[in-house]
């Protein structure tokens, strides 16, 4: 299902896009999309960064775990 919504853009840059023949919608929607997942793995690092220094801090301190069976 599609939402309606209204965006505001230069003229310039409308006018351009109508020229080359973008599909402005499309190209909103998969901006908007991308900007949605940057702002999700974001606020999921801000939350888990606790765990994540914790983790690194161990990794530093007793090296990656199963160090001695890897065969790379």
């Amino acid at each position: 299902m599609k939402a309606k919504l209204n965006l505001t853009i230069s003229q310039e840059v409308a006018a351009e896009a109508r020229t080359l023949d973008i599909n402005m919608s499309r190209v909103a929607e998969a901006a908007i999309a991308a900007a949605n997942r940057a702002e999700r793995n974001r606020r999921w690092v801000d939350e888990n960064r606790s765990a994540l220094e914790a983790y690194a801090a161990e990794v530093a301190r007793d090296g990656m775990p199963l160090a001695a069976w890897r065969l790379f």
